[in-house]
C-alpha cells in the first residue's frame, strides 16, 4: 500500500484554491517529497503529515515552480526539526539549478546544521528498501534530465493458513521462516519446506508519478498495469498546438494512455488556472472513467487492483489539528 498527498496541483503559477507543484509519497515509515514549489512547507503542516522523516526528496525537473521552495525548507529542517541529512534526486541540470539555489543563495547566507546530498538519477532502480523499490524513468519536457518515477512494492507469495494447519506446522517463527523462504524441520522431523505452504506470487502495489510530460509514447512501457498514475494535464485538447510547444499534455492524452496501458486508477495534477475542473474531469473521462483531478490537501491510498481511495475532508483536518499541536509545542 502506497499513499499519496497532494501539497501542491497548479500549473506554473498558484492560484487562490491551488499552490504550486508538491506531492508526498508515503510508503512505510519511509516518505518521499516529490517536488517542492513555493509554500511547500506550510501545505506540509496543513495536510497533517508534518516534517518527520520527510528527508528523500524526488525532483522531476528543474523549471522553477518546482523547485523554488526548498531553500526556505532546507532552513526550516536545519532550525526547527530533527532532521539532519536530506537526500535529493534529480538529473543534471535540476541539481545544478538546485545547487546554485541552496549554496548560493541560502546556504551562503547562513550555515545551516543539515547534510544535503545532492543525488544525480539515472534511468533504473536508485532506492530500495525492505517492501518496495523506487526507479527513475526519463520523461520528455522542455530541456533535459526530466523524470519520472515508480513505486513498486515486492511481489510476494501469501502464505496459506489452512495448509499450515493441515500440516501441522504450529504458530511462530516456524512460519515466519517459510514466510521468508527458508525450509523448516518440525518436531517431529517432517521437513516442510516454502512451496508446500505458499501460494501463487502476487504482484505488489504499482504507483507512477510522471511530472510534466510532453509525450506519452515514450512512457508508456512504465505507466504500463499500474494500480495509480498520477500525471499532469495541464491543457485541453482544444489547446493541443499549445500544449506540444510548451512540453505538456492534455486531459485527454493522459486518459487515453492510462486506458491504452491498463491503470487502474488515473489522477490529474499539474492543473492550470485557465480551465475549470469540471472540463479537465470530462475530457479525460471520455477516453478513461476511472479518473480524479487532485486538489491540494487531497490525501488518497492506493493498494492492488483497487479504485484509490480518498481521505475524508475530516480526517485530514484532525491530522492537521494534531501537527499544529506539536508545532505550537516546539516553540513554547
Amino acid at each position: 500500500m502506497f499513499e499519496i498527498v497532494f501539497l501542491g496541483t497548479s500549473a506554473s503559477a498558484p492560484s487562490i484554491q491551488r499552490g504550486l507543484t508538491a506531492n508526498a509519497v508515503l510508503a512505510g515509515e519511509h516518505r518521499f517529497l516529490i517536488d517542492c514549489g513555493e509554500g511547500t512547507q506550510r501545505q506540509i503542516l496543513r495536510s497533517g503529515i508534518g516534517f518527520k522523516r520527510l528527508n528523500n526528496i524526488l525532483l522531476t525537473h528543474a523549471h522553477l515552480d518546482h523547485i523554488l521552495g526548498l531553500g526556505g525548507l532546507m532552513s526550516t529542517f536545519a532550525r526547527w526539526e530533527s532532521i539532519d541529512t536530506v537526500d535529493i534526486y534529480g538529473g543534471k541540470p535540476t541539481l545544478a539549478r538546485v545547487y546554485a539555489l541552496l549554496y548560493g543563495v541560502v546556504l551562503d547566507y547562513e550555515r545551516l546544521d543539515v547534510t544535503i546530498n545532492l543525488r544525480e538519477l539515472q534511468a533504473g532502480k536508485f532506492f530500495e528498501a525492505k517492501d518496495f523499490t523506487v526507479s527513475a524513468f526519463p520523461v520528455t519536457h522542455r530541456g533535459l534530465g526530466s523524470f519520472g518515477f515508480i513505486f513498486q512494492e515486492h511481489s510476494r507469495r501469501p502464505f496459506l493458513v489452512e495448509r499450515a494447519e493441515a500440516l501441522g506446522i504450529p504458530a511462530g517463527p516456524e512460519r515466519g521462516r517459510l514466510v521468508g523462504g527458508q525450509a523448516v524441520t518440525l518436531a517431529d522431523g517432517r521437513t516442510i519446506t516454502p512451496e508446500m505452504v505458499l501460494g501463487d506470487e502476487v504482484r505488489g502495489v504499482k504507483l507512477v508519478y510522471v511530472g510534466d510530460a510532453g509525450r506519452t509514447d515514450n512512457i508508456s512501457q512504465f505507466v504500463a498495469d499500474a494500480d495509480c498514475l498520477v500525471i499532469e494535464s495541464t491543457f485541453l485538447q482544444g489547446e493541443a498546438e499549445e500544449a506540444a510547444h510548451f512540453g505538456h499534455l492534455t486531459a485527454r492524452q493522459a486518459g487515453e494512455l492510462a486506458a491504452n496501458m491498463g491503470v487502474k486508477s488515473l489522477i490529474l495534477n499539474h492543473v492550470s488556472r485557465r480551465y475549470r475542473e469540471h472540463a479537465i474531469l470530462d475530457e479525460a473521462r471520455r477516453a478513461f472513467p476511472n479518473v480524479h483531478v487532485a486538489r491540494d490537501l487531497d490525501h488518497y491510498i492506493i493498494r492492488r487492483d483497487q479504485p484509490v481511495e480518498k481521505l475524508a475532508p475530516e480526517v485530514v483536518k484532525a491530522r492537521a489539528v494534531q501537527v499544529e499541536q506539536e508545532e505550537q509545542e516546539k516553540e513554547s
